[in-house]
């Protein structure tokens, strides 16, 4: 049988086991500030598989908020990618301006030597999370580092066999012996390395028009998310989807409207939605605005009035 190490909160005290949880992740990944709603009585449980250099840890735990700050990047860095399978759950993460969210049989990709925040749903999640020192993908270090933050499906293509092998993995480890820690951690790692390798190549070869596109629809859905912040400004665009300025221009000039129009329109029509929605009947117009992202009421009520032709009270 492989050498594990199980940990379950539910064997200590109540008011230890949050502390002891973040002393368990602290030493299974990197250190991390956590906060959880559930840290009065949390409810955690893991098992850390050891092969060799790589650690396969699956897990169950409750609401948690994860935290890795540029100081505690510069106090410590194992320099090791963090994988992790969603198996029941779900979860969001963000690196800077970038985002993504989880779902059941998706992989997340994180990365020691980055700072970021993690967060869980409201229900305990599983996850089957692996540590690979960043030495042990064969990609160079300026490719691989471009895979943190991406969502890979585990339900298809080389992502099925990464997750197919992890899930088995977790399921039994009664069928190995020690011996075969060493062998079964090289597999991880080619798996690990093939998943980088494929979902970078992908991108390579997607031809120009549809590598556009793409890039475009992931942009626009970017800005939706980020609308009501008055600080979404094209450089901080460029900079979450690691283009230049002058690219994400065009890209939207293809479309035959600028950047600042579209996010302008956009929201323009949700503070449009609100204004005549009954149910916010109460909410000053001036809120409705700063709500979407309008720091000055009068610039909101000028764009308004130039794109519907009324001032925002008359849609009330």
């Amino acid at each position: 049988m492989l050498q594990e190490s199980v940990f379950h909160t539910m064997d200590l005290a109540a008011d230890d086991r949050f502390d002891a949880w973040v002393q368990r992740m602290g030493r299974t990944h990197a250190p991390m500030h956590l906060s959880s709603d559930r840290a009065a009585d949390y409810r955690g449980h893991q098992r850390l598989i050891g092969l060799a250099d790589v650690t396969v840890w699956p897990a169950t735990f409750d609401h948690l908020v994860f935290c890795r700050t540029p100081k505690l990047v510069r106090q410590s860095d194992p320099e090791v990618y963090h994988l992790s399978l969603l198996v029941r759950g779900e979860g969001s993460a963000a690196w800077d301006t970038r985002e993504a969210v989880y779902r059941i049989g998706d992989i997340h990709i994180n990365s020691s030597s980055r700072s970021y925040e993690i967060c869980t749903g409201p229900e305990p999640v599983t996850i089957v999370g692996v540590e690979i020192p960043r030495a042990l993908v064969a990609l160079p270090a300026s490719r691989a580092d471009q895979m943190v933050g991406r969502r890979v499906s585990g339900r298809e293509g080389v992502g099925a066999l990464l997750a197919q092998f992890l899930t088995q993995l977790a399921s039994d480890t009664g069928a190995y012996q020690p011996q075969d820690a060493p062998r079964l951690g090289i597999v991880v790692a080619d798996l690990v390395t093939a998943v980088f390798a494929h979902t970078l190549d992908a991108d390579l070869l997607m031809p120009p028009e549809i590598h556009g596109r793409t890039l475009t629809l992931r942009i626009k859905a970017f800005i939706r998310r980020h609308l009501s912040d008055p600080e979404l400004t094209p450089a901080r665009i460029a900079v979450a989807h690691h283009i230049s300025r002058s690219h994400l221009y065009r890209l939207f000039q293809a479309e035959g409207h600028t950047v600042a129009s579209y996010i302008r329109d956009r929201r323009l029509e949700c503070a449009r939605r609100d204004l005549a929605d009954p149910a916010l009947r109460a909410m000053p117009v001036h809120a409705i605005a700063a709500r979407w992202g309008f720091s000055r009421a009068a610039d909101f009520t000028r764009a308004f009035r130039t794109a519907y032709g009324v001032p925002p009270s008359d849609v009330r």
